[in-house]
């Protein structure tokens, strides 16, 4: 993927927002590919397309950008809070690719997709209602917290100012597909939840007991769940027949 922007594109405009606009949804257009086939260009919606802005012409999946001239932290401004719950519940809700651009350089630093069974409502944080004397007065905003998701759903197509694999992109794509099996949105939350504490252990084999550290803080996630060990255990055989881990012998597993 060539990482830098066409620069001419955006001499017509004066405000920088407009600018980085411009030149980040060109280089989406041309440099991205689909995650999910593989299919070599993406297609930009028409402007005030209300779910995404991009989509594949051939595996229909569908793109939401949101750019950042700083570093991608945890969390990442996102429009209203109540319609963005909607479309987490809806069959419509769109993929989200992050791009984090040197504005100087007019180039690519870093680009991810987040998949959207990724996203659920415990991901989502409500911010304050504006107040009386705003424009929008009452209009209440959300953002997306990342730190609430597995690192498995963060797939890297540009990483430090360096291009991965497109087999590995397509490869982490095809590996957690089996998460949008899964309609029920508390069950999927404590599957990701499960994938997050794997992560925390940081390592690919693990024992039963090493999990059962999280015990206390997956019970303040689920309060109303009093049997939480005997849930941990049938999260990890869900894993298993995933394919997302593998069964090594009894009380071990090891992540694919």
């Amino acid at each position: 993927m060539n990482l830098y922007f066409e620069k001419k594109l955006a001499n017509n405009y004066t405000s920088p927002p407009q600018k980085i606009r411009i030149l980040t949804e060109d280089w989406v257009g041309r440099q991205a590919y689909c995650p999910n086939c593989g299919y070599l260009k993406i297609n930009k919606y028409e402007n005030n397309k209300p779910v995404a802005d991009f989509f594949c012409s051939n595996c229909k999946e569908e793109y939401e950008l949101k750019s950042k001239k700083t570093r991608i932290g945890t969390k990442i401004v996102d429009g209203a809070y109540h319609t963005m719950i909607e479309r987490l519940r809806s069959a419509n809700n769109p993929n989200f690719f992050f791009l984090n651009y040197d504005f100087d350089k007019l180039s690519v630093l870093n680009f991810f997709v987040i998949p959207k069974h990724f996203f659920v409502p415990n991901v989502i944080e409500k911010r304050k209602v504006l107040s009386q004397k705003a424009r929008r007065a009452g209009w209440v905003g959300c953002n997306i917290l990342l730190r609430g998701m597995p690192e498995s759903g963060k797939i890297f197509y540009v990483k430090n100012g360096k291009n991965e694999e497109k087999s590995k992109v397509l490869e982490s794509w095809q590996k957690t597909l089996f998460l949008r099996k899964e309609k029920e949105v508390n069950a999927k939350g404590w599957l990701l939840d499960i994938m997050n504490c794997i992560e925390k252990i940081g390592k690919k084999d693990f024992s039963l007991e090493e999990f059962y550290v999280f015990e206390n803080f997956l019970s303040k996630l689920h309060p109303d769940n009093k049997h939480v060990k005997e849930k941990i255990r049938q999260q990890l055989q869900v894993l298993r027949d995933c394919n997302y881990l593998e069964f090594v012998q009894k009380g071990k597993y090891q992540l694919k």
